[in-house]
């Protein structure tokens, strides 16, 4: 098999009012993420991730922000188009090994729901991805809850 690795990376400031996506799943939070879609850092590091396994660009490339048709768009429509695109390219998902970078919420309540809507957005088992979640410390910007940030590593083979 032609095994391929990609990762992804991926930030965004927060505000408050606004919606608090991660993984697929609202989190419970008076404030979210600045971005031209939902602002989901860990499907954006994972879009990222499988793109440049197949060296398929990034994530911008595809679903620019000065497009309006992205506009406040679903992260995981993204994700199942770059799912397909890989499909349509010959590619299978191997697995996804995922990290968020937050001080607050705690999210770990949240992990098993999100690894379910990623592996159902993706056509992939559950037991191919794994979510993780750190804090800073308080240290940087993450650390004093200005944003979150996101790392991603996938796998994928040429069928």
């Amino acid at each position: 098999m032609n095994f391929k690795i990609g990762i992804g990376y991926d930030v965004h400031r927060f505000a408050d009012g606004l919606p608090l996506w991660i993984g697929g799943v609202r989190i419970a939070h008076e404030r979210g993420c600045i971005a031209h879609s939902d602002g989901d850092v860990l499907i954006h590091a994972i879009c990222d991730a499988l793109l440049g396994a197949a060296a398929l660009g990034d994530i911008g490339a595809h679903f620019p922000d000065t497009d309006p048709q992205w506009r406040g768009v679903s992260s995981a429509l993204l994700l199942g188009r770059v799912a397909a695109l890989l499909r349509a390219g010959g590619y299978s998902i191997g697995n996804i090994d995922s990290i968020v970078i937050l001080e607050r919420p705690k999210i770990a309540g949240y992990v098993p729901q999100m690894r379910a809507v990623l592996a159902q957005t993706m056509g992939i088992d559950e037991g191919c991805i794994s979510v993780k979640a750190t804090t800073t410390e308080r240290l940087g910007f993450a650390g004093r809850g200005e944003g979150a940030a996101a790392q991603a590593a996938a796998l994928i083979w040429a069928t």
